[in-house]
């Protein structure tokens, strides 16, 4: 399909290419939302395992690097959550302020 097919399919439909739009979005929120939940996790688990194998402190220096990568976990997703909120909001601001500039 070209260039110009795809421009005329999507003034066609542009109901199908909202639909595209929020499903990449949706699909990329899951992904960064779940990056922030495995990666510090598994550092964590790592880390706190050589730490306890290193001074012998097992099993605490494990459960604090975990507690920390929970804590850096929850902070990561609320903010990658609220700038998904502002982002949406701000998006459906300029619909509305278009829809308004429509009607004029």
């Amino acid at each position: 399909m070209s260039g110009t097919q795809k421009q005329d399919q999507a003034q066609q439909n542009p109901s199908k290419t909202q639909q595209n739009k929020w499903q990449q979005t949706g699909l990329k929120l899951a992904f960064e939302l779940s990056g922030w939940l495995v990666g510090p996790l598994v550092l964590a688990l790592f880390v706190g395992n050589w730490l306890d194998n290193k001074y012998q402190t097992k099993p605490w220096l494990f459960l604090l690097s975990v507690g920390i990568a929970f804590a850096i976990t929850c902070i990561g997703i609320v903010k990658e959550t609220m700038q998904y909120i502002k982002d949406i909001e701000k998006e459906a601001e300029q619909k509305k302020s278009q829809q308004n500039q429509e009607l004029k």
